[in-house]
């Protein structure tokens, strides 16, 4: 018999907690613009681009489309989500990832699509993963960057 998963509401909740606080520093860089991009780099080393995009803004929320163009692998996908940020609670979690467009709390397993039961944190986590990657290796493009061709 297999046992039922229980979500991990305090893990959920602190990821979203630290990706607001990520995404506003990050936001923050681009003033009040709809739209912001910047570069990813490792010293010398070109590491991608950025860009994220406010698709609707509320009272109390907003919305944002992150995308990561250029990656250094070829190998790896450039990562694409859809972040609702609630102000008034100060937290900001993925509610859309590369094709799936709605991450269920919690998935029955196995699934038709494999994903796992816990995927909800897990995309949080990655959120998390890559908003500090980007603090860590972005720098604001201005006109001195010359793009590299896809």
């Amino acid at each position: 018999m297999s046992r039922q998963y229980i979500p991990d509401l305090r893990r959920l909740g602190a990821l979203c907690e630290g990706n607001y606080a990520r995404l506003q520093q990050l936001w923050g860089l681009a003033e009040d613009s709809e739209a912001a991009q910047f570069a990813l780099h490792n010293g010398s080393a070109y590491l991608g681009r950025v860009s994220i995009e406010r698709l609707q803004r509320e009272r109390y929320t907003d919305t944002y489309y992150l995308e990561q163009v250029h990656n250094a692998g070829r190998w790896l996908n450039n990562p694409r989500m859809t972040v609702r940020v609630y102000h008034d609670a100060r937290v900001a979690e993925v509610i859309s990832c590369y094709r799936y467009r709605r991450i269920e709390a919690v998935h029955d397993y196995p699934n038709r699509f494999m994903h796992h039961p816990d995927e909800k944190v897990q995309i949080n986590a990655f959120l998390a993963d890559w908003l500090s990657y980007c603090l860590r290796f972005g720098h604001i493009a201005d006109q001195a960057v010359a793009w590299p061709e896809r």
